[in-house]
């Protein structure tokens, strides 16, 4: 099984340079998938290969951002740390990060596993190995094509916690539906959150998924809301309520950067969201559950750069292109607040595909708050992709003055020719990787740098 194994290792990482260097392709779906064919146990012998302990990071939002932010900070550590960096999180990408990572003899040498897995994935990864902790940041209404109602990736995920009863889950408090699952599972759990109300009311109106209890079905009492059903909640029949906070982010500071104190320690990080404070939060949490003392925490966040299109930043000429994923209502939400909140001129582009990966079904971009982006001049904003036309009619209803072009690329090179200083662009799933590469190209042709790795 060894000499199977280390064949295995081999040929996902030859399938991974092909992909790349001939094909131009992403090569981590098809190497892992080659690995398994070839050694079915691969995933399984691996992870047992790790000496210490194995992170798996789930939930609708934010999952790609925090797992490479535990990642940083194991590393800062001075741990060795597997990762799976590109965002792969199905079974086979899973299977690629553990091949890919091994050594050429076929074996682990690492300290740390961080795992991101897509919601629907964890029941065929769990049934390779248990992980020893699952990070919840939270659930939201996403891909309906996929998951169908929020109801379906709850069972899916509580699920696979009962099947791992040693692992212990840090979970988002503020999120209902999260801290229903974890109290549900009867698994170990260690709760963060924000205590203190962050937005004035009249700020937070938008669709609120989960608002319902998890238990009797009544309607959550809210002593404030962060955004979608985040926020202090208790069940006015049967008692349901936010658990305990162990890791508590206080004093949060929301403008250009953010920052937030946590057992007696305060933090800062140059990039922009309040989502952001939450996802910095869950892998502080992450880290101490572990044991871990973290002193390193905040060299961590000052050398942190985001990748793989999560506020990842580009220069062209004079032109700064802020790439970030937005896939669903609260996501969508999120990334308009930050645009918001940057007074500087600037202008959008919004890519929406409808490819297997993204769903057909996008009428969740009816729940999206884009009459926010009232405050824009009239002809910044393009609507592009494949469902650009969609798009338009949902911003017409908004009343926002935009334009259509279904190219991305094209719409991207308007903007630098018409000498934009600052450029959000936001796609969903398959735009994502297409865009983040040409962006990458006109950055290598005019010899300027992006923050990416």
């Amino acid at each position: 099984m060894r000499v199977r194994r280390m064949f295995a290792v081999w040929a996902a990482k030859f399938t991974e340079k092909i992909c790349v260097h001939v094909f131009r392709r992403q090569g981590v779906t098809w190497a892992g998938k080659i690995a398994l064919l070839i050694c079915p146990a691969v995933l399984k012998e691996l992870a047992e290969e790790v000496r210490e302990r194995v992170f798996v990071v789930c939930g609708t939002n934010g999952k790609t951002t925090v797992n490479n932010l535990l990642c940083a900070a194991l590393e800062a550590e001075g741990y060795r740390v597997l990762c799976n960096r590109t965002g792969s999180n199905m079974l086979n990408g899973v299977a690629a990060a553990f091949a890919l990572g091994a050594e050429m003899n076929g074996k682990m040498d690492v300290d740390y596993a961080c795992i991101e897995i897509d919601e629907a994935s964890t029941r065929e990864v769990f049934a390779h190995f248990k992980p020893d902790y699952m990070v919840l940041t939270n659930l939201f209404r996403d891909q309906l094509d996929r998951y169908g109602e929020i109801d379906a990736a709850m069972d899916i995920l509580g699920r696979v916690m009962r099947s791992a009863k040693e692992m212990k889950i840090i979970v988002n408090g503020d999120d209902p539906l999260s801290v229903f699952l974890a109290m549900d599972s009867g698994n170990d759990f260690r709760a963060y959150g924000i205590s203190e109300r962050i937005y004035a009311e009249d700020e937070t109106k938008e669709i609120r998924e989960g608002r319902f209890c998890r238990h009797c079905g009544a309607q959550l009492s809210y002593r404030f809301y962060h955004y979608g059903q985040l926020g202090d909640y208790i069940c006015p029949r049967c008692g349901f309520r936010r658990p305990g906070i162990q890791f508590e982010g206080k004093n949060v500071e929301i403008g250009d950067g953010i920052g937030f104190s946590v057992d007696g320690r305060s933090f800062r990080s140059p990039h922009k969201g309040f989502y952001n404070v939450y996802n910095i939060l869950a892998v502080y949490a992450a880290v101490r559950t572990a044991g871990i003392e973290a002193g390193n925490f905040q060299e961590m966040l000052n050398g942190f750069r985001p990748e793989n299109g999560r506020m990842e930043e580009f220069w062209a000429g004079d032109t700064r292109i802020i790439l970030n994923l937005a896939k669903n209502p609260t996501g969508f939400n999120q990334n308009i607040n930050v645009i918001m909140q940057d007074t500087s001129p600037k202008e959008l582009v919004v890519a929406i595909n409808d490819n297997d990966q993204d769903g057909a079904d996008i009428s969740w971009l009816w729940d999206v708050d884009f009459e926010r982006l009232g405050g824009m001049e009239a002809g910044c904003v393009t609507a592009s992709g494949i469902r650009c036309r969609d798009l338009m009619l949902r911003l017409k209803y908004a009343g926002i003055p935009a334009e259509m072009e279904p190219d991305v690329e094209k719409a991207v090179r308007r903007y630098i020719e018409k000498g934009s200083g600052s450029l959000y662009v936001l796609v969903n799933y398959t735009a994502l990787f297409g865009t983040r590469n040409m962006l990458k190209r006109m950055c290598r042709r005019t010899k300027l740098k992006y923050s990416g790795g």
